[in-house]
């Protein structure tokens, strides 16, 4: 009898907990869980402790209300310029209605995937692939509003649509990689250009400005170098005036500098200047007592103004060779100085000058004339020195 006794009270206790089990339900936070009452839906479990009727009511599965991510790999799209591309997308939703969701369609995760390749494939069919790589927000943007219409029946929100990665064909990977080589390349030669043009500017300017500073350098230097002559020739000329130099004194520097002219290895001419006379005048005076003569002129009033011989040439009139009668200039004029008679021209010389100018036979008589007028001349001259010595000499 005890037996049976608690026999029924282990089944009581095993009904009891079954029945309570049946009854009460618990919803987790964020979750909900449609009651169908006999075969028909009676309502959606909130979160919590949830009492039914065993045995009539059916709990189904439960929702997740919180945002969910969904990745969708490899969808194959074709371009506006007939380029097939894979696009990979991230989808954000949330189920806002559990009994939309649970009774509108049979898997909503699947729906929401076609839906997304679909409108992608309107989306990206209406652009390049230039402007597929660089649209991105405007690409997410179209899809989230398209796909937050079409499933706003389902009780689901699209929240955010991503486009994870776009993959062209690896001969558009090449093509692109060629490009932006090459645009790489393009600026750097740009900016090396830049940098060599810069180089050459500031190269050029310091080059004006050295040049600048340099003549500024020469200019001061010339200008002092001026200053410093023009002093030096002040001071001389003062000098001179000061100490009143007699005339007699300037013919013999004269006389004393007309040998050092001739002497030049450049110098196969030799000019008789005509200031000659004069200054043998003044060497003449050096020599007299300082008294006028019985008739009253000076010792040299009588002396002749020797003239320059100028010979007609080819291309016009030139100095008297002092060569052609094999006498230099320098021994010349020393001659001249010193009172000797310079060597007269000879017959050979004369025809050796005419044989040199073949241009014309008066020309060679005139260069003969010239010659034997000089050195009557020159003698003459030396007559009159010899002369002027012996009378001071009396």
């Amino acid at each position: 009898m005890e037996l049976a006794v608690l026999i029924a009270g282990v089944v009581f206790v095993l009904l009891v907990a079954l029945f309570t089990v049946k009854t009460v339900r618990i919803v987790p936070q964020a979750r909900a869980r449609n009651v169908e009452r006999l075969g028909r839906y009676r309502k959606t479990l909130e979160p919590g402790m949830n009492v039914i009727i065993p045995f009539v009511d059916r709990v189904k599965p439960l929702i997740d209300l919180r945002e969910q991510v969904v990745s969708f790999q490899g969808q194959r799209v074709i371009t506006e310029d007939n380029l097939v591309v894979t696009i990979d997308t991230v989808l954000f939703f949330q189920v806002t209605d559990p009994r939309a969701a649970d009774y509108e369609i049979v898997n909503y995760i699947q729906a929401v995937e076609q839906l997304t390749a679909t409108m992608l494939r309107s989306v990206i069919g209406s652009m390049d692939l230039e402007q597929a790589l660089t649209s991105r927000d405007k690409i997410n943007t179209m899809l989230r509003g398209v796909l937050d219409d079409a499933s706003g029946k389902w009780g689901i929100r699209v929240t955010r649509v991503e486009i994870k990665a776009i993959d062209p064909p690896q001969s558009v990977k090449d093509a692109m990689e060629k490009q932006m080589r090459a645009e790489r390349e393009k600026r750097a030669a740009i900016l090396n250009a830049e940098g060599v043009r810069q180089s050459q500017i500031l190269t050029a300017d310091g080059d004006k400005q050295g040049n600048i500073l340099r003549a500024e350098g020469e200019k001061q230097s010339a200008i002092l170098r001026a200053e410093g002559q023009a002093q030096a020739i002040g001071a001389v000329f003062q000098s001179i005036h000061d100490n009143d130099p007699d005339p007699k004194l300037l013919a013999y520097q004269y006389l004393q500098t007309l040998p050092q002219l001739a002497q030049g290895p450049g110098n196969t001419v030799w000019m008789v200047p005509s200031e000659l006379t004069s200054a043998l005048k003044m060497l003449s005076s050096a020599f007299d007592s300082g008294g006028a003569t019985e008739n009253g002129q000076g010792p040299t009033a009588a002396l002749p103004r020797v003239r320059r011989a100028e010979v007609p040439q080819p291309s016009g009139p030139a100095a008297v060779e002092a060569q052609g009668n094999g006498t230099s200039p320098a021994a010349a004029a020393g001659a001249i100085v010193n009172g000797a008679d310079p060597a007269p021209a000879s017959a050979g010389a004369t025809a050796a000058n005419a044989e040199a100018n073949p241009a014309s036979a008066g020309t060679a008589g005139a260069v003969a004339a010239a010659d034997a007028e000089l050195a009557a001349a020159e003698r003459e001259a030396a007559d009159d020195a010899r002369q002027v010595g012996g009378a001071d000499g009396q």
